[in-house]
């Protein structure tokens, strides 16, 4: 089973070219899939899995009360390295046919208001002395302006900026490329970013943002730092660099932007993806009717 995880996570890694991320997650949905199987029934190779055994692994997920969302994407990640395995000839068929999925209730994305994310943005401006805070508003920015996601922001070099054009390129999923338009204050805080880092950094990576010792970002750190700036927003119950992401499509929907817009901003591969936003823009709209139609207004 070692021999067959790790010839599916080169696949999805050099073949699919997928994230770290991306990767990290599939191998670790198999990891524990193989544990409990080693756990509960000894050990045995692929040839062995079987409907009933994965759905009693399934069944035990339940139990511990991960949620349908989760079991999902488990079950996403069984029935793509079985799939490989049938496809290199090591399995006649895949033991995931008959395994249905769970239905999942749908969760809307979480965001920030428009009002919060001004007083937010405002109150950074102030504290940008030292380069830690320097990050962390530009992280915000950026995030926000761009919808990137965190691996395309940490990523991101600074051949990407186009200054002539007033754009980004963006390195998304499955290495496809994305133009985003970026306003002139963003373009002249990106360029003072980079007039600073030369400044204090002799570095010879060309990467968009550093940290204090002028190293390439990493995930924890930019999610720490996003983290911390969103905890001063009481009432926001997720404080990711993804509700940055959510906010940005979800302002863009509310003040009239198409969703094929919003998509390809987005770089979704598909505008089921991106659809999900318009759930918001309904609540607005329903917020707003409450306030404002005098049948509402009258109890």
């Amino acid at each position: 089973m070692d021999e067959s995880l790790q010839s599916f996570v080169d696949y999805l890694r050099f073949e699919k070219r997928y994230s770290v991320h991306t990767v990290r997650s599939y191998q670790d949905d198999l990891s524990q899939f193989f544990q409990y199987n080693s756990e509960q029934f000894g050990s045995y190779s692929i040839k062995d899995v079987s409907a009933p055994i994965i759905r009693s692994w399934l069944a035990s997920l339940k139990e511990q009360g991960l949620s349908s969302r989760s079991i999902n994407r488990k079950i996403s990640s069984l029935k793509s390295f079985f799939k490989y395995q049938v496809r290199l000839g090591h399995l006649p068929q895949t033991p995931m046919s008959n395994i249905i999925s769970p239905k999942a209730g749908k969760r809307l994305p979480s965001f920030v208001s428009e009002p919060d994310l001004a007083i937010l943005r405002s109150s950074m401006q102030s504290g940008t002395e030292d380069w830690k805070s320097l990050n962390a508003h530009m992280l915000l920015t950026l995030f926000y302006s761009t919808g990137m996601r965190l691996s395309e922001l940490i990523g991101l070099k600074e051949r990407q900026i186009d200054s002539s054009k007033r754009a980004i390129k963006i390195l998304g999923k499955g290495n496809k490329e994305r133009i985003v338009p970026i306003s002139p204050e963003l373009l002249e805080m990106i360029q003072s970013y980079q007039r600073d880092k030369r400044v204090n950094f002799d570095t010879a990576n060309d990467f968009l943002l550093v940290t204090e010792k002028g190293k390439k970002l990493y995930p924890k750190y930019a999610y720490l730092l996003v983290k911390k700036q969103l905890s001063e927003i009481k009432t926001l119950e997720r404080k990711s660099p993804h509700v940055l992401r959510h906010t940005f499509a979800t302002h863009l929907t509310n003040n009239g932007a198409s969703l094929n817009a919003v998509k390809e901003l987005l770089g979704h591969a598909s505008l089921a993806s991106t659809q999900v936003y318009t759930h918001n823009s309904i609540e607005k709209l329903k917020e707003v009717y409450r306030k404002a139609h005098p049948s509402e207004r009258k109890g």
